[in-house]
């Protein structure tokens, strides 16, 4: 009987904690989203957040660990494409050679992409006076900006949301948090999505003096 009731114990499932918005003191903090904004995500930092010395411009910028990251997955598919070119040269084996060519195509292309996605650029623009996230051309910041997705004025920007996402792959599951501009209609703009919560909270922070604005933390622990 007592193993019955210790198995039943370890079945029981933990009650989560539930987040209440009213605890930021904030009518708009009741009306905007508190589920993640972008899937997926990553498992450590790719981010850091970066003040001008001027003090005009606030940029998230690339960390050596996101770099390496994709850069391994391009020099790899690289080095094996380049092989498979050289062994279809020299010895004329093609299925192979076809294998391995294909093989460093997919797997460069893949980093390649990695390195384009980590190195967008994520800025905080107090002369123009907007925050946008992607390679934007000037001219399209100062008179195209309302046909744009993720650039905003920023004299929208209500609040800065910190949330967490859960992400299950089929070898590994870890937790992704996200920095979110919260607007002042209630939408939302992501920032940046990593899994660093302790960087994330402090480039939070600093961001939030940067700009005067409120950080809403949402993260349970």
């Amino acid at each position: 009987m007592k193993l019955l009731e210790k198995l039943k114990g370890l079945l029981k499932s933990t009650p989560k904690e539930v987040l209440d918005p009213s605890k930021f003191n904030d009518e708009l903090a009741m009306k905007t989203q508190w589920t993640p904004l972008v899937p997926g995500g990553a498992s450590f930092r790719t981010r850091k957040l970066v003040i001008s010395k001027m003090g005009n411009k606030a940029n998230f910028k690339t960390t050596i660990g996101a770099l390496l990251f994709g850069g391994i997955f391009f020099i790899v598919g690289l080095g094996v494409l380049i092989f498979g070119i050289i062994r279809f040269v020299s010895n004329g084996v093609a299925g192979e050679s076809f294998f391995l060519t294909g093989f460093g195509l997919i797997f460069g292309a893949v980093g390649a992409g990695m390195l384009c996605w980590f190195t967008r650029p994520i800025v905080f623009d107090q002369d123009m006076g907007f925050f946008w996230k992607g390679r934007v051309s000037r001219d399209k910041l100062m008179y195209s900006v309302e046909s744009l997705k993720n650039c905003v004025s920023l004299k929208k920007i209500h609040a800065l949301q910190i949330i967490s996402e859960f992400c299950k792959g089929d070898k590994s599951s870890y937790y992704s948090y996200e920095l979110n501009l919260v607007l002042d209609d209630g939408e939302r703009l992501n920032v940046v999505d990593h899994g660093d919560l302790k960087a994330l909270r402090a480039d939070a922070e600093i961001l939030s003096e940067y700009l005067q604005l409120p950080v809403w933390d949402g993260v349970l622990r």
